[in-house]
Order: structure tokens, then C-alpha cells, then sequence
């Protein structure tokens, strides 16, 4: 009776707990790149003359990345777990392995990033301009974030949403705003600047969902939980 106790227990707190981890992942990410977006130029061979002014808050993101990532790894097993048995075998796969990509290269661009504000405080800015560096870690930082890492993001959203319309776990029409989101950033060509805040700002929607579903919880599961603990 109480290993069956237990069990409705853990299905009760298994949504809240995606939830709250989704909305700090997104909370979290969404901070990091408003501040990188407002530091740094766009352009990724543009220097710009604050950027002496503007690595702390660079600084400050960077270090909010790790936190972001722990929160959307945690975001991924409390989902899988969640699913259980009606876990398809070829989209669960396809959506753990696009998220540990997406993170892999997060966590690769915020290390080249951060190398770069390493050296950026012990070489003149003139010499790391002249020789290369710079331009260098920039444009691999805008490949691996803009490019791949959001790539990723969309075949996760995709392979998520899909999950969805088959177990019934969000609304169908917002597994469909993430399908259309996730084709946005599979077929966004160039670097757009705000682009990466579609996938953070989607995983808001749905960990907002979550939560509200979860605390709205129909008064059939509060009778059932009453009956097993008595």
C-alpha cells in the first residue's frame, strides 16, 4: 500500500518537476543571451569600441550557461520519465540525442566565448584584434550557437511536439506552434539576431502549461491519492 502510495506521489510531482526545470532552463538562457545580444555587435567580424565596457555582462551570461544547462538536462529526464511506457523508441531517441547536442554545443560555444574574455583581460585589444584571434572565436562561436545548437533545437522541439500529438501530453495546437517554430530555425539561413530566443521562449510555453495543468489537477486524482494513503 505505501510502494502504491508512492507511486501516485511521484506521478503527481513529475510534471511540476519538468516544469519548474524548464522555466528556470528558459528563464535562465533567455538572461544569458539578452546580455550577450546587448554586449557584443552582432556582426561577428565587427570588434566594436565597448567592448571594454561590455565583458562583465558577457561575463555574467556565460557563467549563467552551465546553471541553464543542468536545468534542461533535469528539464529532459523528468519529460522521458513522464512519457514511460508510451515512449515511442525512434522520436524518444531522436529527442534525447538532440538534447545532449543542443547542450554539447552550448556548452562548446560559452567555452570559446569565455576563452576569449580570458585573453581579452590579458592582451591589449589592438593585438588580439591584429592577430586573428578574436575575429576568429567570434565567428566560431555565431557557427556553433546560431547554426548547429539551434538546428538542434528545432529537431528536438520537433521530435517533442510529435510526442505530443501522440500521447496527449500538451494541447495540439501548441504541438503545432512548436512544429512551425521548430521549421523556423531548420530553415533559417544567416545569423539573425534574436532568432535563438524562439527555442527558450518555447520551452517557457510549455513548462507554463505544465505547471498550471498540473496545479489545476482534476478533483478524480486528489479521491484516488486520498484512497491509497488511507
Amino acid at each position: 500500500m505505501r510502494q502504491e502510495a508512492t507511486l501516485a506521489r511521484q506521478k503527481l510531482t513529475t510534471p511540476r518537476a519538468a516544469a519548474v526545470a524548464g522555466i528556470l532552463f528558459s528563464i535562465l538562457l533567455i538572461t544569458s543571451l539578452v546580455l550577450i545580444r546587448i554586449s557584443v555587435p552582432g556582426d561577428p567580424r565587427a570588434f566594436g569600441a565597448g567592448l571594454d565596457g561590455s565583458w562583465k555582462p558577457v561575463n555574467l551570461a556565460l557563467n549563467l550557461l552551465p546553471f541553464a544547462g543542468i536545468a534542461f538536462l533535469w528539464f529532459i529526464g523528468v519529460v522521458r520519465d513522464r512519457l514511460g511506457e508510451y515512449e515511442d523508441r525512434l522520436f524518444a531517441t531522436v529527442f534525447l540525442g538532440s538534447g545532449l547536442l543542443f547542450l554539447a554545443m552550448l556548452f562548446s560555444s560559452a567555452a570559446v566565448a569565455g576563452g576569449m574574455i580570458s585573453i581579452f583581460g590579458t592582451i591589449p585589444p589592438g593585438r588580439l584584434i591584429e592577430s586573428g584571434v578574436y575575429t576568429f572565436g567570434r565567428a566560431v562561436t555565431y557557427e556553433i550557437m546560431n547554426v548547429y545548437a539551434m538546428k538542434m533545437a528545432g529537431v528536438f522541439m520537433i521530435s517533442t511536439c510529435t510526442l505530443a500529438l501522440r500521447t496527449g501530453i500538451l494541447p495540439r495546437w501548441m504541438a503545432f506552434l512548436g512544429l512551425a517554430l521548430a521549421l523556423v530555425l531548420l530553415l533559417s539561413i544567416g545569423h539573425y539576431a534574436w532568432i535563438s530566443l524562439v527555442f527558450p521562449l518555447w520551452v517557457l510555453l510549455i513548462s507554463v502549461h505544465i505547471l498550471i495543468a498540473n496545479l489545476r489537477m482534476p478533483p478524480e486524482a486528489l479521491s484516488t491519492q486520498t484512497e491509497i494513503n488511507v
